[in-house]
């Protein structure tokens, strides 16, 4: 406990850290809480109370995990055998009551990471291999099942379930008790059982600050890919042909013909992006 004390780490009596674990300048360990032999906590994390943080696990500077989650347990996969996977959460994440989050899988790829700023809602399930960008909020009892991966300042409505292998992409919404069992492109807004493409995510765009004209471009170009006629292939064939296209229809067709386990989720012709 010196070096606990030298480095302006509080540790609760109550709380169970075992010898090993690295605990960074002002780290707070509430009462209850278990930290396991190979944990590493960055500085000024805190660790409300009764949380649980096991396995080869590191958490970020400053990142907060609230009463009754779990961080770097192992997988809920049957092939899953000890083997020494990780478990990586970002600098700023905030992960509140009852998140679990699994460690990776040898074969998947070996880590489950979540990014910097991200919000974990309450009842919030990471599953093994799952890789979440920066900024993603992940609203209460959404689930995922391994191997997800989701980008940059992406949102996840409340009681969603995202299949396995299925890749949201940057700055996607998903809404409320949606089922997603294809990829979602960059930007686009899902929602329903199953899920259906039903435009841009508009709103999310305009908060980031993105111009208008890149807005309009990707408006252009969706409605291209999504409501023109002839096969989709040909019609993304064609917008990739396209000299000097935004950079944002760039990375949506880019995503669009990125190897994927899952396809990608179609719009019905005539689906528009939402105004506000």
């Amino acid at each position: 406990m010196s070096a606990s004390a030298q480095s302006g780490v509080n540790v609760d009596p109550r709380a169970a850290v075992a010898p090993g674990a690295q605990l960074g300048q002002g780290v707070v360990v509430g009462p209850w809480c278990t930290v396991g032999p190979d944990v590493v906590l960055g500085d000024h994390v805190r660790l409300i109370s009764h949380a649980v943080i096991d396995g080869r696990t590191s958490i970020g500077e400053g990142a907060t995990v609230y009463p009754f989650a779990t961080v770097g347990m192992p997988p809920q996969d049957l092939k899953y055998k000890g083997e020494p996977t990780r478990t990586e959460i970002g600098p700023r994440t905030i992960i509140r009551e009852h998140v679990t989050i699994h460690r990776g899988t040898v074969t998947g790829t070996g880590i489950t990471r979540v990014g910097a700023g991200c919000l974990l809602m309450a009842v919030v399930h990471v599953a093994h291999d799952c890789a979440l960008g920066d900024g993603v909020v992940v609203a209460n009892n959404a689930v995922m099942g391994g191997h997800v991966e989701i980008g940059d300042g992406a949102v996840i409505g409340g009681a969603a379930a995202l299949h396995q292998f299925v890749r949201i992409g940057r700055g996607a919404m998903v809404g409320g008790v949606s089922g997603v069992e294809a990829d979602v492109i960059p930007f686009g807004m899902v929602i329903g059982n199953r899920a259906r493409l039903s435009g841009l995510n508009v709103v999310g765009l305009r908060r980031r600050g993105i111009a208008r004209e890149s807005i309009a471009a990707l408006r252009r170009a969706f409605r291209d890919l999504f409501g023109g006629a002839g096969a989709f292939t040909d019609r993304l064939a064609a917008l990739q042909a396209l000299p000097n296209p935004d950079p944002l229809v760039g990375e949506m067709l880019a995503f669009a013909t990125a190897p994927s386990h899952r396809g990608l989720i179609r719009a019905a012709i005539g689906a528009d992006d939402a105004e506000d």
